[in-house]
């Protein structure tokens, strides 16, 4: 597939904070361990710790969550002293859910890929953390399939990971045939992380991605002492807090604002914050209260009911996996910025925060018009105001600027002003307001040209719109909008192709023509 990069900055889409960081800017320098290139992850390999234990217990996780797949990845590897891991994660979106997701998995293949090049010594493997205990059920019901977007409709509540995807079928039986794997993960597996698990494993079953659900007794397990931890001396919400107040002072926007507690309480069907009001810990929305001493018992005979917030989930990840990188988009690597002081806390490695690869797919069609129009790809990220403006001019016959008109109305009102303050020096006012009548009469009437000029080229101009919400679907990015069966049920090769295209340490926007 033919590939062109423009730098992030100039697709207009990324916050500052993200930007700032991909470029080095040395303000950010003490929010983060190692950048993400090969010296970076050198460094993360040699210092990375992680006991045989822990290992052990990650591995018989996995293989009791892969029990009913058949062809699943070797999980011994995990057990390797110099295996490491690098993930991604994601909420657990319907048929994938945006074209952004298959690109984050990507990423994390062609690194794990990358680095066994360049480490041949050690072992990585790709992991995508599922997202099984958010609760916002609303942001992974939708799915859009060729501008048609399709809902779950549910009464399920509490963790999406655990509810049943059997509603799904009415979806399934609307969706082509020949990707029945949807069809086989949602009506034969009883959770929605199995679901996912099993089309994943499907789609990359030869890259050896594991997929971790982490809403695991054994897995909290180990995470317990930083439970408690939170429970009573609220550590999290303290460093988290600290560290925003350091981004805001160098002007940037943070992401997340820690709470007191940073876990929700966690059972089928409920997932609810914890708050102590006095000496009592209680559940919100429900009547489910607990004593100090009751909820430390809690954590210590079932952890598997607390499920970390956004503030302590990263650390639960690192905590429970060999990890030297997480992989995220312009809004997750921004936030984990906020979390370093915690890992010093507690003694955890911060790991590389690295950036997925972003791309925009310009298929053959959209090609031509493109060449037809006489424009560039490169000009369509411009918003629409700024590019139906430039494409008129540029293919206008004759100038439709009156900016030369101005500078002579402008030299010609100071040669008059000149010979009036002679007269009377009190005459420079209604010289000025005059000559500014004059120009605003002239700046409107170069509005009128250009509106006429975009009247006489209609055709072109829609074709030109039309072009652009194709590619740039509600003004936004493709890869936000579209799902990856947009062309994978054109080309059953669509993912190896971006694994043949992509390279994950190159940080620019990838323009892919298929």
């Amino acid at each position: 597939m033919p590939l062109q990069t423009l730098e992030l900055k100039a697709v207009g889409a990324f916050p500052k904070l993200f930007l700032d960081y991909i470029t080095k800017n040395e303000t950010l320098a003490p929010f983060y361990n190692q950048f993400p290139d090969l010296e970076g992850f050198r460094k993360a390999i040699q210092s990375r710790a992680f006991t045989q234990e822990k290992r052990q217990t990650l591995v018989t996780a996995l293989e009791k969550q892969y029990a009913n797949i058949d062809s699943k990845p070797d999980f011994s590897v995990l057990l390797n002293e110099k295996t490491f891991t690098v993930t991604t994660g994601h909420q657990l979106n319907i048929f994938t859910g945006p074209l952004y997701v298959i690109y984050k998995i990507v990423t994390i293949i062609n690194l794990a890929k990358k680095l066994k090049a360049e480490f041949p010594d050690y072992n990585f493997v790709p992991v995508y953390w599922m997202a099984s205990e958010d609760h916002d059920f609303e942001e992974i019901s939708v799915f859009n399939l060729f501008g048609k977007n399709y809902k779950w409709e549910t009464t399920q509540k509490g963790a999406v990971g655990r509810m049943n995807p059997a509603e799904l079928r009415a979806i399934c039986d609307q969706i082509p045939e020949q990707v029945e794997f949807f069809q086989q993960a949602y009506l034969t597996n009883n959770t929605l992380a199995n679901a996912v698990r099993c089309y994943m494993n499907h789609l990359f079953e030869s890259e050896g991605l594991i997929c971790l659900d982490a809403d695991d007794k054994t897995l909290k397990a180990v995470f317990n002492h930083i439970i408690k931890d939170d429970l009573l001396q609220h550590t999290a919400s303290k460093i988290v807090t600290k560290t925003s107040n350091k981004l805001h002072t160098s002007g940037y926007h943070t992401q997340i604002t820690p709470r007191e507690i940073n876990f929700f309480y966690l059972e089928d069907g409920l997932r609810e914050r914890i708050v102590k009001e006095d000496n009592t810990y209680k559940i919100l929305h429900t009547d489910i209260t607990f004593s100090e001493s009751e909820i430390l018992q809690l954590a210590d005979t079932h952890p598997e009911k607390f499920s970390p917030n956004v503030v302590l989930r990263p650390l639960y990840q690192e905590v429970i996996l060999p990890n030297l990188a997480y992989i995220g988009g312009p809004s997750e690597v921004p936030y984990w910025l906020q979390l370093k002081g915690i890992f010093d806390h507690y003694g955890e490695q911060f790991p590389l925060l690295m950036p997925r690869n972003f791309a925009l797919i310009v298929n053959e069609a959209s090609r031509k018009k493109i060449d037809k129009l006489g424009i560039t790809t490169e000009e369509l990220f411009a918003d629409e105001v700024t590019l139906r403006k430039s494409f008129v001019e540029k293919n206008s016959r004759k100038s439709l600027s009156l900016a030369f008109e101005i500078d002579e109305i402008n030299d010609i009102f100071e040669r008059i002003l000149k010979k009036a303050i002679i007269i009377e020096p009190t005459m420079k006012g209604p010289v000025e307001g005059v000559k500014a009548k004059s120009i605003n009469a002239l700046e409107h009437l170069e509005k009128r040209i250009k509106r006429a000029e975009e009247r006489n080229q209609e055709g072109s101009v829609n074709q030109l719109l039309a072009l652009k919400e194709k590619l740039f679907p509600g003004g936004g990015l493709q890869e936000r909008k579209e799902n990856f069966l947009n062309f994978y049920l054109t080309d059953n090769l669509f993912i190896k192709k971006l694994l043949d295209t992509l390279n994950p340490l190159d940080y620019s926007f990838n323009i892919i023509e298929i």
